[in-house]
């Protein structure tokens, strides 16, 4: 853990927020992590500490929450765990509860346990179980009863779990909760309200939790203390930014974002200075390079390997690596085929000077004859068409498994959103990876992101990467523009059709070409079979082809 302390020196009850980066099912290691974050706490004078929600766990565990045996080792460790705290400040840790055998329902409930003096002295429960998007907790726990609180030198504290207090219209797109649990809490002298959270990134989506924390402290009149995870976990991001509220409303101390951080608070503190939020192309590179790095080394691997096509995804997937990996860590795989043009290969090799990343070199024409040798009898009497392209993405992809096996570095796959959503991509080709880097960027962004990039740490990406036409030069001449409307179009007609769950009519009525618009969906239908079998993507918006994408593979739809 980085030494990152912040503390709030005001005469009023000290809790620390401990924002730490935990792994799935590393029982020991987060009980440890935990353990030292409250020893640090301690020095700077913490009374109270509060972890992110299911830390001992970390979050998201999934089904593994299904396993009794995990379930029954938990339990053992947070024992251990409390009685390692027992000269130390009271803490609460989030963790799966057991349920009484008994008692109806599933058998754990979502939970953060208080350990003071070597016990686990009170358990409280989390109410609001979320089912929607990448959540899924009624497979896993049971609802609690309502909201709780204890007492601490004198001091009245309820405690709830991220859901918890987010029964909000704006944020309840799925259909708003028949519970609001903080209805069952006494407020009368209540001093501190804390909330464990692991509330996973999208873009601008701390202003939202920001919004609905400020509203219950100034409806409340008390602060409250918002502790969130950080780190990446398999396709979620986590970006961290625990923060205090004071019983105005007021943002009084946010810790960094994508950092651990140990933060230290007055509860009783006011807002001094305004907190300054990153621009969103910070945001969303800081996102990539943690997601990049977490998926790697909580793999157990150090090493990457990427094709670099001299197009402006895969140098945007390079540059991201070597930043969150360091450049000797990334391997960057040339392979030009008859119809890669000069500049391609220069600009592929130029993105390599910038990043100072190695490169291997490995042409593919000879192997793409053995093909057309092959197949000469059997498809004599066809002509060419995407078939032989895709042949050509089959062998890049096979060569880049090879190296990927043999080095034992993962590949990292370079398809953006936009492709992905129309299938603008070779299944078992240029989709093979361990990990999709900007599977949740769409093409627009990537330029953009691309240009930030370039003005804000020097060259970074080649500009004739960014300003030439994106082709994916599989046929003399091709570009992009030959299958798809220009991109800026496409991701209007995407955005609308994913991420607004617009009708055809809808999106029609807002400018675009009926026939376009028809095709547009109909790409996005067809290529889900593809998406299944896809790497997984980071996901850093609310509607990412992931875990909260669930899309039969065939169906019927009405006409609309």
């Amino acid at each position: 853990m980085d030494d990152n302390t912040n503390s709030w020196q005001v005469a009023s009850m000290k809790c620390a927020a401990l924002q730490l980066n935990l792994i799935v099912g590393d029982f020991e290691g987060n009980a440890a992590k935990i353990l030292d974050g409250v020893r640090r706490a301690a020095q700077g004078g913490a009374e109270l500490c509060i972890t992110s929600e299911l830390a001992l766990w970390g979050y998201p565990a999934r089904d593994l929450l299904l396993n009794p045996g995990w379930v029954d080792t938990s339990l053992q460790v947070l024992e251990t765990l409390a009685e390692d705290l027992k000269d130390l400040p009271p803490t609460l840790v989030g963790f799966a509860a057991k349920r009484d055998a008994h008692a109806s329902g599933k058998p754990l409930s979502n939970a953060a346990a208080l350990l003071r003096h070597g016990q686990i002295e009170h358990v409280f429960q989390k109410t609001l179980l979320p089912t929607y998007d990448v959540f899924d907790e009624l497979r896993y726990f049971e609802p609690g009863p309502g909201i709780e609180a204890f007492e601490l030198n004198g001091a009245k504290i309820a405690v709830t779990i991220c859901e918890d207090i987010w029964n909000d219209g704006e944020l309840s797109r799925w259909g708003t909760y028949q519970q609001e649990p903080l209805r069952s809490l006494d407020t009368k002298d209540l001093d501190l309200l804390v909330n464990l959270s692991a509330s996973p990134y999208t873009l601008s989506k701390h202003r939202i939790r920001k919004r609905i924390v400020s509203e219950l402290a100034s409806h409340l009149r008390v602060p409250i203390l918002y502790t969130n995870q950080v780190g990446g976990n398999d396709d979620l991001l986590f970006d961290g930014r625990s923060f205090l509220t004071d019983a105005n409303g007021a943002c009084v101390l946010q810790a960094p974002l994508f950092d651990e951080d140990i933060l230290i608070v007055e509860t009783e503190s006011r807002s001094q200075t305004e907190i300054k939020d990153a621009c969103e192309n910070t945001e969303l590179f800081e996102a990539l390079k943690v997601g990049v790095r977490d998926y790697v080394h909580k793999s157990g691997f150090s090493k990457v390997v990427i094709g670099l096509s001299g197009g402006i995804d895969s140098a945007l997937t390079a540059a991201v690596a070597a930043k969150a990996l360091g450049p000797n860590n990334v391997l960057g795989i040339l392979m030009p085929s008859p119809y890669s043009s000069e500049g391609s290969v220069d600009d592929a090799i130029e993105l390599a000077r910038f990043l100072k990343i190695k490169t291997i070199t490995l042409p593919i024409g000879d192997v793409m004859g053995s093909f057309d040798t092959t197949l000469s009898e059997t498809f004599k009497d066809y002509d060419q068409d995407t078939t032989e392209e895709n042949i050509q993405s089959r062998i890049r992809g096979t060569l880049l498994m090879a190296l990927s096996n043999k080095f034992r570095s993962l590949l990292l796959t370079t398809g953006n959103k936009s492709e992905l959503a129309v299938g603008y991509c070779t299944i078992y080709g240029d989709m093979n990876g361990a990990l999709a880097v900007i599977a949740d960027l769409p093409k627009t962004r990537v330029f953009t992101l691309s240009s930030w990039l370039n003005e804000t740490q020097g060259p970074t990406i080649p500009e004739n990467t960014i300003t030439k036409p994106p082709s994916a030069e599989l046929r003399p001449d091709q570009k992009d523009s030959d299958s798809l409307p220009d991109y800026d179009t496409l991701d209007n007609i995407l955005f609308q059709l994913v991420d607004q769950h617009a009708s055809l009519s809808e999106v029609e009525s807002s400018g675009h070409d009926k026939a376009v618009v028809k095709r547009i969906a109909r790409l996005l239908k067809i290529s889900e079979f593809k998406r299944r079998q896809a790497a997984p993507g980071l996901k850093v918006t609310d509607r990412a082809f992931g875990t909260g994408w669930r899309m039969p593979l065939s169906s019927r739809e009405p006409e609309r």
